[in-house]
């Protein structure tokens, strides 16, 4: 397993997170931001998931350019 690979794992791994719906898959579970925000949960290891969830839908645009530059490494390098 190669740097590229685990670069790739994670990538994946953002992707996943970033495509997560609020309304449909987290509230209903009790992973909703504005839950925890209001019960002072933001130090707990729930919390900072929720956070790092809510981190890469915030970032959807750089993950669809980090997205783009990888197809086209794997179309050139094969």
């Amino acid at each position: 397993m190669g740097l590229w690979t685990l670069l790739e794992g994670f990538l994946l791994l953002a992707n996943a997170l970033a495509i997560l719906n609020e309304e449909r898959f987290l509230a209903p579970r009790g992973w909703s931001f504005s839950e925890v925000s209001t019960s002072g949960g933001a130090k707990t290891m729930k919390g900072q998931i929720i956070g790092l969830i809510y981190a890469a839908q915030y970032l959807r645009v750089p993950l669809i350019v980090l997205n783009a530059i990888t197809i086209l490494v794997k179309l050139i390098s094969g």
